[in-house]
């Protein structure tokens, strides 16, 4: 067993099983294999360049699989089309991608390729909050601003705009805060969201 390097690593919240091996290579290599990362390095870099190098290998890994899970199936697509649909001069969607990389925005539409990009926590709301993120962007292509125009066509694409964008108020606030919170106040939430899901 190689004692050089640790046997596991954590990144985004997920471990690994790691394994390091040197061998004589140009380049650091990395493969992700169910959950165990396999690192192959030129035998001569040093312990300090395979250190600071790990964990930003394995979060791309990580992502990159993560995209292929979540973008598995194509329901997304067909919300889309379906929102594109119902705006006054129908806007063609193409496609539909998950990103595991998007970090700023909750969703783009390229003119260009007429595909929608969205941010990968999307996958887990609910499906109208989904739908609002995407009539957002899909309004852009009318409205290439946040002008009173912007706000009358997506209202009336989309009814559960102000709605959407409470609930992504809240989830930005959550997540910019939650390390934060003392722990008793982050028990509290989950408490609450347990209760909240054994009555409903």
């Amino acid at each position: 067993m190689n004692k050089e390097f640790p046997s596991t690593i954590t990144v985004d919240d997920t471990t690994l099983s790691l394994v390091v091996i040197r061998k004589t290579v140009k380049n650091i290599n990395a493969r992700l294999r169910d959950a165990t990362l396999h690192v192959s390095v030129p035998l001569h870099t040093s312990h300090t360049t395979i250190n600071a190098i790990l964990p930003s290998l394995a979060r791309r890994l990580i992502r990159r699989q993560r995209a292929r899970q979540i973008n598995s199936d194509d329901d997304a697509l067909a919300l889309a089309q379906r929102v594109a649909q119902r705006f006054p001069t129908p806007i063609e969607v193409t496609a539909t991608s998950f990103s595991t990389a998007q970090r700023a925005r909750w969703g783009s539409y390229s003119t260009r390729t007429h595909a929608i990009r969205l941010h990968a926590a999307l996958r887990h709301m609910p499906p109208w909050v989904l739908e609002a993120v995407v009539a957002h962007e899909l309004a852009h292509v009318v409205h290439p601003n946040h002008s009173p125009a912007f706000w009358s066509l997506l209202r009336t694409v989309c009814p559960n705009t102000e709605r959407a964008e409470a609930f992504l108020a809240g989830v930005n606030w959550l997540a910019r805060t939650w390390d934060d919170l003392p722990p008793v106040e982050r028990a509290q939430l989950r408490q609450v969201a347990d209760d909240d899901e054994g009555d409903s």
